[in-house]
């Protein structure tokens, strides 16, 4: 008996929604390729600025790992990993959200200090066209660029997401949120020392870093959740998925079978587990469960590698 797994093959209309979130994920590579350089360029020691540029700097984490997962889960199993390469994403992610939640709790502590010491930021003028112009208004200005693509992009995300039920896409969406909700409190911080508040860039700064605290919290514990093997769940990891009961319903149906348990497990984007069946008797046992593994995987297009085991008893 060969104990490397089938390759899993998503259906045509699944490839179709996988092809478009990869140029939404290229997209937003694209669009941060230019907004990370103009954060860097007009920053200074503006807190406010720091902390987007951070933000938007780890926010290719996501769709770079999606990317590369999507790059390697294709990969049919082999003799080392006989499972597959599907959890591949779950790698980048551990490693993002550490990196996230570090710089977050870093750029928190560097604004509370500049608060309680009571810095006031220094923004100063430049000459651009023979005019001296307050480099505040170009902060504002990439801050306004800086928002647009994640706000566009990230509605398109997460109806794929939900779609694909891919969680990696979702959390990437959901991390688009997060930046064009932090490029405004950035708009609000710079437009705050335009009025003579210099407690507004430290402010907004530490309102970010809450953000970027709590994404990188979010991917952490969604990551380790799949790695410990959770029970399936939405694509908002609220609900149990109900292709659990769908299955055990579906192996329940079946004239031969008296009782059905299923223990499920997410393993990328597709579910792989156990079904375990109690039989009414022990005629024709092999042709039944071939029968019931062809049941099983009919119930949702993510059912993969189930195995169908038979038991005297289910208690």
């Amino acid at each position: 008996m060969n104990a490397v797994g089938t390759k899993y093959e998503l259906p045509p209309d699944k490839a179709s929604a996988l092809h478009r979130a990869k140029r939404l994920e290229w997209a937003t590579i694209g669009c941060l390729a230019t907004i990370v350089p103009l954060m860097g360029i007009v920053m200074g020691s503006s807190e406010t600025m720091k902390a987007m540029w951070v933000e938007d700097l780890l926010s290719l984490v996501p769709s770079l790992s999606f990317l590369a997962g999507v790059h390697f889960r294709s990969k049919p199993p082999d003799e080392t990993f006989p499972y597959g390469y599907r959890r591949a994403v779950l790698v980048g992610f551990m490693c993002g959200a550490v990196a996230l939640s570090g710089f977050g709790l870093y750029i928190a502590f560097d604004a509370v200090m500049k608060l309680v010491k009571g810095e006031h930021p220094s923004i100063p003028t430049a000459q651009i066209f023979g005019m001296h112009i307050w480099m505040g208004w170009i902060m504002i200005a990439v801050l306004i660029y800086s928002v647009i693509p994640p706000m566009v992009l990230g509605r398109m995300k997460k109806p794929l997401a939900s779609d694909l039920h891919d969680k990696a896409l979702y959390v990437s969406a959901t991390l688009d949120k997060g930046d064009w909700l932090s490029g405004l409190a950035g708009v609000a911080g710079i437009t705050g020392i335009a009025f003579g508040w210099w407690w507004a860039d430290s402010v907004a700064a530490a309102f970010i870093s809450t953000e970027i605290i709590k994404d990188g919290y979010e991917n952490l514990r969604n990551s380790i959740a799949q790695l410990m093997d959770k029970r399936p769940s939405d694509v908002e990891d609220k609900e149990k998925d109900p292709v659990v009961d769908e299955l055990q319903n579906a192996l329940e149906r079946l004239a031969w079978v008296e009782r059905a348990r299923v223990r499920l497990r997410e393993h990328g984007d597709m579910l792989i587990g156990e079904a375990f069946v109690q039989p009414r008797d022990d005629g024709d046992l092999l042709e039944r469960l071939d029968e019931a593994r062809a049941a099983a995987t009919s119930v949702d297009w993510r059912l993969h590698d189930i195995n169908v085991v038979p038991v005297r008893s289910l208690e």
